[in-house]
């Protein structure tokens, strides 16, 4: 085996991403609300569960969302995220938080964008577990399980920009994995001291392609076809 697929396996071998479709996949999506309130309401705080009685999480935005999940090999939730596309008068979450933009910023074309949203990561990923076979050094297999689904349905679905509220912690983390986001507002208290960005898909690809080709590959090899935004 070629060294070059030899690190395409290892980018994601104990977990593996799908896309999540409300209208095939109910009961699937039934656990993925049910792991947001989860992780939302009990484990982070962020929202009051009491608000939930259901203990299912949901919002005025998943309707005009794509929903994807990462899974271990025992086909268990490890992870989720959504891409929310603009609504009706083409703005996105973010923007209702995150009111004020850092000069001589200007926001892409909202037809070709796209924010991920409710990115989150079960609890027990989110630390190292020695006992356990998958490895949980602050779950990069899982992130990027969930990112090379959001980058195929970008490219087919004609979005080149992916918006970002997060931490800037979460900021870096990427950035070491090779996926840049540009800071383009101040931080605010959004779910949490998080400030807004937003990536270019193909400013992406040609640092992956510099720097990490065989993860770009491994990000694309699901295609069939490259489609360009």
């Amino acid at each position: 085996m070629s060294q070059l697929l030899l690190e395409q396996t290892e980018f994601s071998t104990c977990f593996a991403g799908r896309e999540v479709k409300p209208g095939r996949d109910t009961q699937l999506m039934r656990r993925v609300y049910q792991f947001r309130y989860e992780v939302y309401c009990n484990e982070c705080g962020f929202l009051d569960g009491q608000d939930y009685p259901d203990q299912i999480e949901t919002d005025e935005h998943d309707a005009g969302s794509s929903h994807f999940a990462s899974f271990n090999q025992q086909e268990e939730l490890a992870g989720y995220v959504r891409l929310v596309r603009p609504d009706a008068i083409q703005t996105f979450p973010f923007q209702n938080h995150c009111v004020t933009l850092l000069n001589g910023v200007e926001l892409p074309p909202a037809a070709k964008s796209a924010e991920i949203s409710r990115l989150m990561v079960r609890q027990d990923y989110r630390r190292r577990q020695p006992s356990r076979q998958e490895l949980l050094d602050d779950s990069p297999q899982i992130l990027l399980s969930l990112y090379r689904q959001m980058y195929e349905y970008s490219l087919k679905g004609g979005i080149r920009y992916w918006y970002a509220a997060m931490e800037r912690s979460l900021a870096r983390a990427l950035t070491r994995m090779g996926f840049s986001f540009r800071q383009i507002g101040p931080a605010t208290d959004y779910y949490g001291p998080v400030a807004p960005y937003v990536a270019d898909l193909r400013e992406l690809e040609a640092r992956l392609a510099e720097l990490n080709p065989a993860l770009l590959a491994w990000m694309r090899s699901s295609l069939a076809d490259t489609v360009q935004a």
